[in-house]
């Protein structure tokens, strides 16, 4: 087995440069992840390296803008604005329609957060001050309602429950001798 080992590793380290661990436990990585183009590369500091920044995310110089340089790595990445898939067109012929995505165009740095099925970022039919307004009578009329309820109570009439064999008469304990009393559930 450490033979086995060995000769894995040489190999690992003569194909792969080094990556012995991962050849030999099987845990390499997809090929489907991100290339070293679609990386984001250093902070552009010059409008030519804005211009080829833009030209790498598919972008017109004018619209491209980078993330601040603040440290937190963004790099050249361009800073897209925060709108979620869901206010994108529907009936435009996307390329990826169930993501609302062309071919090329760059992604938010946040993308998994702007999904359909995550944040919806599109305006409110209705203004906050209507939906106040309308919680507010909500909350009103039901409170009134509940404190007419205590003030007024209305309960269903209720007749006594019916037993048959005369009211259970010898179950209840009663004398079998003695004729039970007629029981009347109605009026006449």
């Amino acid at each position: 087995m450490a033979l086995n080992g060995r000769w894995i590793g040489s190999l690992a380290r003569r194909v792969f440069g080094g990556l012995r661990s991962a050849v030999s436990h099987g845990q390499a990585r997809a090929a489907s992840g991100l290339s070293e183009d679609m990386l984001p590369g250093p902070y552009p500091r010059t409008p030519e390296e804005r211009a080829v920044a833009a030209k790498k995310y598919n972008m017109r110089v004018e619209d491209y803008e980078p993330y601040p340089d603040d440290g937190m790595g963004f790099g050249d990445y361009p800073k897209l604005s925060d709108r979620s898939q869901q206010e994108r067109d529907p009936w435009y012929k996307w390329d990826a329609p169930d993501l609302r995505r062309n071919w090329g165009e760059p992604m938010h740095w946040d993308f998994d957060m702007f999904i359909r099925n995550r944040v919806d970022t599109s305006p409110s039919p209705v203004d906050w001050n209507t939906m106040v307004k309308h919680l507010g009578l909500f909350m009103g009329f039901m409170l009134f309602m509940f404190w007419f309820g205590g003030v007024c109570p209305s309960y269903q009439p209720v007749a006594p429950k019916q037993y048959p064999y005369n009211n259970l008469h010898l179950e209840y304990g009663r004398d079998a001798n003695q004729k039970p009393e007629d029981l009347k559930h109605y009026e006449i």
